[in-house]
């Protein structure tokens, strides 16, 4: 045994010699370059910040894109001299797949603008939304030219749950997908059960009468509102409606002045007549009802 053993200058030769040093050195760069290697590419697997969005001023009014909310991309407008919130608008949203990774799917506002009494929405996508300031009616660019989108090209954009429920499904007979409103479908987790649900504007075929079809992600059953169905205050015709955004479910408790709004178990759909009465649709945990905000 005592001839295996090495004495203290062999062990010093060996580590130094020429034949184990390079070695050496190679094992230490390897342990370090590794790391380095690796972090651009994880790096790679979340989407990069948003720079700011410079707000706008038009008319004693400051628009701003918060911009904090990759689902749904939306707009403040607020009294400059005030410094009051007069009003919150969603220009786009967008659609998430549950099965991706949330983060890359989400989708922001780049910049804004004002022409000609109309606010310019410009998305880091390169599209380009108009909202007139006095309607608060959303139009992107490419639509401008027409009063309302072309209905068979948002036909081809509408999500596959719509398509089964009720342009191919058993509600086509009795009810058609609506395009009077832009947009004309909303995503969000409406009844808090954790899927993404569908909310689509609808027409009932046999009055014409408007309305909203709640399209629940988990068990794609379908809750009609108004098209014939009456709800609260809003009826059984949504013809008054000019825009509806999504609600987020902590909204209430992180804004002043809405700690009237029930405790919501899922997001709510934000439903308006501009410059007069709104009204939050939201799931009590058996049905959709009714919350009137304004008159």
């Amino acid at each position: 045994m005592r001839g295996c053993a090495l004495s203290t200058n062999q062990r010093d030769l060996n580590v130094t010699s020429p034949l184990v040093f390079p070695f050496i050195l190679m094992k230490r760069f390897v342990l370090i370059f590794f790391p380095l290697v690796l972090v651009p590419c994880l790096a790679t697997a979340k989407r990069s910040a948003l720079a700011k969005v410079e707000p706008v001023i038009y008319q004693g009014i400051r628009y701003v894109a918060p911009n904090d909310d990759g689902r749904r991309a939306y707009i403040e407008a607020w009294d400059v001299q005030m410094n009051k919130k007069l009003w919150e608008l969603t220009v786009f949203t967008n659609p998430i797949d549950p099965k991706l990774e949330e983060d890359v799917q989400w989708g922001f506002i780049e910049k804004l603008s004002v022409r000609d009494r109309t606010l310019m929405v410009t998305s880091e996508r390169g599209k380009t939304y108009q909202i007139d300031l006095k309607t608060k009616a959303v139009t992107q660019s490419d639509l401008a030219q027409s009063q309302a989108p072309d209905a068979a090209t948002q036909r081809n954009n509408i999500p596959e749950a719509v398509e089964k429920a009720i342009v191919k499904g058993p509600l086509a007979k009795e009810y058609d997908v609506s395009f009077r409103v832009n947009p004309s479908y909303l995503r969000g987790d409406f009844n808090g059960d954790g899927k993404i649900d569908v909310a689509v504007l609808v027409k009932q075929r046999s009055t014409g009468k408007l309305g909203i079809a709640i399209i629940h992600g988990a068990t794609d059953k379908v809750t009609i509102l108004g098209a014939g169905v009456g709800i609260g205050n809003g009826g059984d015709d949504f013809e008054w409606m000019d825009y509806w955004q999504v609600y987020p479910k902590d909204r209430a408790t992180r804004e002043t002045g809405e700690t009237t709004v029930p405790r919501l178990r899922g997001e709510a759909l934000l439903v308006g007549k501009s410059e007069t009465a709104s009204a939050l649709i939201y799931w009590n945990g058996k049905r959709y009802v009714w919350f009137q905000q304004g008159d």
